[in-house]
């Protein structure tokens, strides 16, 4: 059974880490550090959909619970096919407005009669030796979040979290600050973060987002969200080398 749905719907705190680096030993190594799940992303990146499916591989191999799943670069129903064929166990979808949107996009991670997802062997049902089983369980299994990063996805957020097979809400700080006219300013973003929260409270669903420095963790838990990503790989090596740069030039001056 797919653990972090599980917990997601039962209202646990969960915490991730953010993929942007198409590198195995990076997704391997942030898999070691007891993540609850790592967010592969396809949506900002150059990956390939076979780096995609060696970074799943990557976070499966490590020795914690953590588990994969993947920013897709929009609804398309095809490449949600084929993400969730490498085997990850959810997916977060970007930029999704309306209830419109939200119905495709539950049906393309579902197997008939339930929705349009084709059918054949893949990594997901170990390449078909168990396809089976896991056509079986596959529709009950997967995470499917919904991401709300326009002005448009915050009026219809309530809407969007009602549809059936929406198991969470994102919202992308960035994004959102963009749509809203006011770029960067992540923090002035209250109003519209209240309301996907609310959202998520009439709907019973869980509302996650991204954090990108320990006061946006902080600030981000005051605010009420059920979940985190705390950071990105890339930011973390910024953040990492720069400290170690700093900390060397203090000592030799």
């Amino acid at each position: 059974m797919n653990e972090l749905r599980q917990a997601v719907h039962s209202g646990e705190s969960v915490v991730g880490t953010w993929l942007s680096i198409g590198h195995p030993t990076v997704a391997e190594v942030s898999a070691e550090l007891g993540f609850d799940f790592a967010v592969v992303d396809a949506e900002h990146t150059s990956m390939s959909l076979e780096t995609v499916e060696n970074l799943t591989r990557a976070v499966d191999a490590a020795g914690g619970e953590t588990v994969p799943i993947v920013r897709v670069p929009d609804a398309d129903s095809t490449r949600i096919k084929r993400v969730l064929d490498t085997g990850v166990s959810g997916v977060i979808v970007p930029m999704v407005e309306t209830v419109e949107q939200a119905r495709k996009v539950v049906e393309a991670t579902r197997y008939p009669p339930d929705g349009s997802r084709g059918v054949a062997g893949a990594r997901a049902s170990t390449y078909g030796l168990e396809l089976a089983n896991y056509f079986e369980r596959a529709n009950d299994e997967l995470l499917v979040v919904a991401q709300i990063e326009t002005a448009e996805g915050v009026e219809n957020a309530a809407a969007i979290a009602a549809v059936d097979g929406i198991d969470a809400l994102f919202v992308g700080p960035t994004d959102l600050s963009a749509s809203v006219g006011r770029f960067g300013e992540t923090d002035s973003l209250d109003t519209e973060v209240s309301a996907v929260l609310d959202a998520g409270r009439e709907t019973d669903t869980a509302v996650g987002t991204i954090a990108f420095d320990t006061e946006d963790v902080a600030r981000w838990a005051d605010a009420g969200f059920d979940f985190q990503v705390v950071g990105v790989d890339f930011g973390y090596v910024i953040d990492g080398a720069t400290q170690a740069k700093r900390a060397y030039e203090d000592a030799t001056r």
